[in-house]
């Protein structure tokens, strides 16, 4: 990268004047609208000098409050331009947080769809479905130089274990993911990138982020739907899936809609937020006979990916989240090759908004401590094992949720599985598992026990399993593990 940084908002620019498509809107199912380069490009601009008109530009939050929608991509690309801090809000928290994130965040000014509008009174709204055009202001923005720590992006983690925490993520270390990815997923203007994991989350925001710098086209959904999904990759020719593991598991449900269209067209299936099981990983390039499917791995605070390809060729193993990329230092800690996994790299985060104290006890000396564990084969593949704080003892053995999850999914039976921990009189805590079975299995509590004690630690075999016909999900289609624990009594 230059020693000039490079607006993340103007990266798409450069693919203006080459008659390539950037986003396939398919907001309506039977009247998707195909927006090119050029369209996107003068869009952008526009709600940057709509920004400006208002007095708003360098380090002013700007709020996107939205299902997925053409205008959420131009006012995410747009407020860059204009030197303003896009904050992505996730449309299924409760208002007070969503009050409690925009006042944490200053945030002068909320994008929204008509659904939502009415989220957050206490600020001004755009409304993409009454008053957008209005607020646009066509022609030609030359973007804002940042300098070497201009934010460009504040996102917000879950607050799962308390208060979402805004994530202040800068130009520089976003621009050199953008072009780090871009290389490391050969990406190129031909390729077709399906989105319909939430924008507010990573997962999404990455490949919209890598897509259109690289000239490629979003095939964007408005929310996740299975059907809907699979018949895009037919009907766009799609060449690369994104989504979180539960989502796939869907996909790969829909036999009858799958069997209907070419699935030879795929050529990469990108699976990330959550572990992915090896099961998982094979049934997916089974659906997708031409592609590769891999297991992902990201944090927000940590750029937020750091692992792909190994760089002499060598075959990803299915469970494996990959080899560090390039000018991304890892290390295990105590190690050396299993422990907490610790980062070091351009787009590492420059710290948490207005928290100081948990900045410091997550960034040292440039290192994050990601508080996942993670372990390291001979040929330097890296495995996730499992969250540092999800880690509990049973009968004086340290067992983690996400090594009794894997010996569970390899069930031929099993579809899915998650596992939480649960207070018990003589051992601390024990597992407790919650399976999915797969369609037209005859799976029992007591088949799945047997399955763990023989192929697995016995300590951490479920002393209890609850079969259910789904895992329920939080917000960014991650599992909800208050909603399991309250399941569980």
């Amino acid at each position: 990268m230059s020693s000039r940084v490079p607006n993340v908002g103007g990266l798409l620019s450069r693919h203006a004047g080459r008659a390539l498509t950037a986003i396939v809107d398919l907001t309506t199912p039977n009247h998707p609208r195909e927006i090119g380069y050029d369209e996107l490009d003068r869009v952008c601009d526009a709600v940057a000098g709509g920004l400006t008109a208002r007095g708003l530009g360098r380090g002013d939050r700007i709020g996107i409050l939205s299902l997925n929608r053409p205008e959420y991509v131009e006012t995410l690309f747009g407020a860059m331009r204009a030197g303003c801090v896009p904050v992505p809000l996730n449309v299924k928290l409760p208002a007070d947080t969503l009050a409690y994130i925009a006042s944490d965040a200053g945030v002068d000014l909320v994008f929204s769809d008509a659904t939502h509008r009415r989220v957050c009174p206490n600020v001004p709204v755009i409304d993409f479905d009454d008053g957008y055009a209005d607020f646009l202001k066509p022609g030609s923005f030359p973007s804002i130089a940042p300098g070497e720590t201009d934010l460009c992006l504040q996102p917000y983690t879950s607050g799962s274990t308390g208060r979402p925490k805004g994530v202040l993520l800068h130009h520089a270390g976003q621009a050199w993911q953008i072009d780090v990815l871009i290389r490391a997923r050969s990406l190129t203007p031909a390729d077709s990138i399906m989105v319909a994991a939430p924008l507010y989350h990573k997962n999404a925001l990455v490949w919209t982020k890598v897509g259109l710098s690289a000239g490629a086209s979003l095939v964007m959904l408005p929310r996740f739907d299975a059907r809907r999904y699979v018949e895009a990759i037919g009907r766009w020719r799609v060449t690369r899936l994104s989504g979180v593991p539960t989502m796939f598991q869907l996909i790969l449900a829909e036999q009858e809609a799958l069997a209907a269209i070419d699935r030879t067209t795929v050529r990469a299936v990108g699976v990330g937020s959550a572990p992915a099981s090896a099961a998982l990983i094979e049934a997916l390039e089974r659906m997708f006979p031409n592609a590769t499917a891999t297991n992902g791995y990201g944090i927000t605070e940590g750029g937020p990916v750091m692992f792909g390809p190994h760089p002499k060729g060598t075959a990803r193993p299915a469970a494996s989240i990959g080899h560090p990329l390039p000018g991304c230092e890892v290390k295990l800690v105590p190690g050396p090759d299993e422990g907490v996994l610790f980062t070091r790299n351009p787009g590492v985060m420059l710290g948490y908004h207005n928290l100081p104290a948990d900045t410091a006890r997550r960034l040292h000396d440039g290192w994050l401590d990601t508080g996942d564990i993670c372990r390291r084969d001979a040929d330097g593949f890296y495995y996730f094992v499992g969250r540092d704080d999800d880690m509990f003892v049973c009968g004086g053995e340290n067992v983690y949720p996400g090594d009794v999850v894997a010996v569970i999914e390899r069930h031929p039976d099993v579809l899915q599985a998650a596992v939480i921990a649960v207070d018990h009189e003589l051992k601390g805590q024990v597992p407790v598992a919650f399976v999915v079975a797969r369609p037209g299995a005859v799976l029992t509590e007591q088949a799945v026990k047997e399955w763990t004690l023989a192929h697995g630690p016995a300590y951490a075999h479920p002393r209890r399993v609850i079969m259910t016909p789904e895992i329920p999900l939080a917000g960014t289609g991650k599992i909800d593990r208050a909603a399991l624990k309250a399941l569980a009594g």
